[in-house]
């Protein structure tokens, strides 16, 4: 069980608030394989206290996609402030601030990766964020602003004193972005010095690579990111895992076909046909990654505009694997 402030958690891992990706269709597939605690994507303070249409739509959510949080970003408190009193009829269970996100746009205006240069201004938004909410706060960050200036203890010290409830870590610097190593002694290191849950994150792409992030740090949970990229059973496959120690079989080219149909059902109906169908574009990609001699019918997916369009593009999938085992058997 994992505890953070008064939420309470059967499961340990934990799907990431990722712009573009964790909208409301991908987050209850994922909840279908084991992911108990999901975020929305990652919005802006700005946009949430201007109320868009489209900030209400990323915003929007069912009874059963619970237990559920939100990820905030904004450096101004002003802003910070107007979301939170936005944000109140909505009826999350856990808000995250950001000061991990190393997008240039975004650490341009000090937001994001950018706090990690401002320990003291982070603690001062925090305390902010801490006395306003009336559910628990975490903030997510990263080791520091690059291999000079690794401030993860001190910043995660930091947080803890504002009166986080809990604290998401990736295991990289902001200049490092997605690149590199992950950096497991110095997550082991910040474990070591907080009173309150750490999840760390980065690279947890198998079950292996989570054993080796639990082992390693030994955090209190992971979040998974781009592990769940076309690889919304990876929930299932880390927990088989860590409770057997054996890995389970990568599902049948048939029931990927089956999820991938479920997938864009799900996106045409939150978006309308048009808007559910480009959206899933970068989804097909994810799906089809590794299938040989799949880049013609990739390029053609990202031409597709009907959900007829990407339902056939799918079954063809399903039709190259096929052939290619026939074609193996064959040569056998």
């Amino acid at each position: 069980m994992l505890k953070i402030g008064s939420l309470k958690l059967k499961s340990n891992l934990i799907l990431a608030p990722m712009a573009g990706v964790t909208d409301l269709p991908f987050r209850m597939l994922c909840r279908k394989f084991g992911a108990e605690l999901a975020f929305v994507e990652m919005i802006n303070c700005r946009s949430i206290s201007h109320k868009s249409r489209k900030t209400r739509h990323m915003l929007s959510t069912l009874p059963k996609d619970k237990p559920l949080g939100v990820q905030v970003l904004g450096c101004e408190e002003k802003f910070i402030l107007k979301a939170l009193d936005v944000l109140k009829v909505y009826k999350f269970d856990i808000l995250d601030f950001n000061a991990a996100c190393p997008a240039k746009k975004v650490v341009r205006r000090g937001e994001g990766a950018a706090l990690l240069k401002e320990p003291g201004k982070l603690h001062k938004l925090l305390k902010l964020i801490v006395k306003n909410s009336k559910i628990p706060v975490t903030v997510k960050m990263r080791l520091g602003w690059d291999k000079d200036t690794v401030n993860a203890r001190e910043v995660a010290l930091c947080a803890q004193d504002a009166g986080v409830s809990g604290l998401f870590i990736h295991g990289r610097t902001k200049t490092q972005e997605y690149g590199g190593s992950v950096d497991y002694e110095v997550i082991a290191d910040v474990k070591k010095a907080l009173n309150i849950p750490l999840i760390a994150s980065g690279d947890v792409f198998s079950a292996q690579l989570a054993g080796k992030m639990l082992n390693e740090t030994n955090c209190d949970g992971l979040v998974i990111a781009r592990g769940s990229f076309g690889n919304p059973w990876i929930f299932k496959e880390i927990k088989e895992f860590l409770k057997t120690g054996k890995l389970l079989p990568k599902p049948e080219r048939k029931k990927v076909v089956k999820v991938m149909l479920e997938h864009l059902g799900a996106s045409v109906d939150f978006y309308g046909e048009r808007n559910g169908v480009i959206l899933f574009r970068k989804f097909f990609g994810w799906y089809t990654k590794g299938i040989r001699n799949i880049r013609p019918l990739r390029e053609q997916s990202s031409r597709a505009k009907t959900r007829l369009e990407m339902e056939s593009m799918i079954s063809k999938t399903l039709y190259i694997t096929i052939c290619l085992l026939i074609s193996y058997k064959t040569i056998l």
